[in-house]
């Protein structure tokens, strides 16, 4: 399914090609056509942030061209330094660009709402039937093509940004820092846009990777208006306050309603506060936050024991939708376990929207309130700079991601090496980025192997 191609478009530059150019955007697409762009990304929005994000920019950018590279970039390095999961932030923002506030709330939520029906019917059939051999069967084919297309995307992303020794000495020290060293993300950020704002005033050229920063006007005109969406949205005091009132009340409101039908220390008005607080200081992605919330959920609320903490994990990883979706696992088994009056399912079923509800929400806000200020910021050169250092430190950090995960997948145990798994892993790698297959078809063959490697061998 592509829009606005045309016939010279038909085949995109490769994602090896370091200096590839997408070119300029087109026309923005009509709502409807943006609407089941981000219903589709729903489903198949796998391989944890950094593949989100890759499919994001082959799609909105190289192969639609919705919108310009500058423009994703300038979005991405935003969303990076907020709290919560960048990748359905970057499509709220996306959206927002393209279709303003109604834009925003569609690509938002449909970009976790795929996800939120899949993890529900996995969470019950997990309670109500435990462990399902050829579920677990299926996993352990995605598994592994979660891992290429969480290295290809790391390929794709840093290709394009890491393109002098410096940028790639910003990435390398990131991977160290949060690898090797586990320094805190935010301090890995902060360092690197302290490095890049002094670097853009003493060498302003080697810091001008990001291609469309800090030219606005330009890049606008040839992208055929991609910004003309968020006319009549600027930065201003009256529309701040609004936003802030409207999704502080958004955000509050089930929260207190069911503290006032279940009583404050039900299990589910206890996970709506928990997952707030947790919304608030989720910096550096669903890594940094999980350990806080395993910890918490486990040995704090007893919603789940450690055990069922670890499945819910694998679930998360191997579905579509942002990994911090595993709140919503953690809802639902704590209502399953702790309903009060409720029945089970019932308690399980409200648990499950509140947490997920409490750690999306913020996210709205965050956007919706700061990316009119960013947008205004785009022809600062200074900041271009600061944050081409950001996005050089993140393309590292988001490689400690792939190569931890990467462990875990292909040595599952000390001394053992999942030789299925590899050669999954190297197809589906291939797949993606000598042959340019999209991500469905590999999703879908991967799950297959798997399934039938569990019926040969048992």
């Amino acid at each position: 399914m592509q829009v606005g191609h045309s016939k010279a478009d038909s085949t995109p530059a490769s994602p090896l090609d370091a200096t590839a150019d997408p070119g300029p955007a087109v026309a923005r697409p009509s709502f409807g056509a943006a609407l089941r762009f981000w219903l589709k990304l729903g489903f198949v929005s796998f391989g944890g942030p950094t593949g989100q994000i890759a499919m994001m920019h082959t799609e909105v950018v190289e192969r639609r061209r919705w919108i310009s590279e500058g423009t994703f970039l300038h979005a991405l390095n935003y969303c990076m330094l907020l709290p919560g999961p960048e990748a359905q932030q970057l499509a709220t923002y996306i959206g927002w660009l393209l279709h303003r506030t109604w834009g925003g709330v569609v690509a938002g939520a449909l970009f976790v709402l795929p996800s939120v029906v899949i993890l529900w019917v996995l969470s019950y059939v997990y309670v109500s039937f435990g462990q399902v051999p050829w579920i677990a069967a299926v996993f352990d084919g995605l598994k592994p093509a979660v891992v290429a297309i969480v290295a290809a995307a790391v390929l794709r992303i840093g290709r394009r940004v890491i393109r002098n020794g410096v940028m790639a000495i910003i990435a390398a020290l990131a991977f160290v820092a949060i690898f090797g060293l586990h320094v805190p993300f935010p301090l890995i950020i902060l360092g690197a846009a302290v490095t890049g704002w002094l670097g853009g005033r003493l060498a302003p050229r080697v810091f001008a990777v990001l291609k469309g920063h800090g030219d606005a006007s330009a890049s606008d005109a040839r992208g055929g208006g991609e910004l003309a969406a968020a006319v009549g949205a600027g930065p201003t005091l009256g529309r701040a306050a609004r936003v802030v009132l409207l999704c502080g009340a958004l955000w509050w409101l089930p929260i207190l309603l069911a503290a006032a039908l279940l009583g404050s220390g039900h299990a589910v008005v206890r996970q709506g506060v928990f997952f707030s607080k947790a919304a608030m200081v989720t910096f550096g992605g669903a890594y940094a936050v999980l350990p806080y919330v395993a910890q918490q959920a486990v040995e704090k609320y007893g919603w789940l024991t450690s055990r069922q903490m670890l499945d819910g994990l694998g679930f998360a990883e191997t579905t579509p939708g942002p990994l911090i979706m595993v709140v919503q696992y953690v809802g639902f088994l704590g209502g399953w376990h702790q309903p009060g009056t409720l029945p089970p399912l019932v308690a399980a079923t409200l648990g499950a929207l509140i947490s997920t509800w409490a750690t999306f929400l913020p996210c709205f806000l965050w956007i919706f309130l700061g990316a009119p200020y960013i947008e205004r910021l785009r022809a600062s050169r200074r900041l271009t700079a600061a944050l081409a250092a950001v996005t050089a430190a993140v393309v590292g950090v988001v490689l400690n991601l792939a190569v931890w995960f990467a462990l875990q997948v292909f040595w599952p145990a000390p001394g053992t090496v999942d030789w299925f798994a590899l050669i999954v892993a190297a197809g589906a790698f291939a797949a993606q980025v000598w042959w340019r297959f999209e991500v469905i078809p590999i999703i879908l063959a991967a799950a297959l192997l798997g399934l039938l490697r569990s019926l040969v061998c048992g």
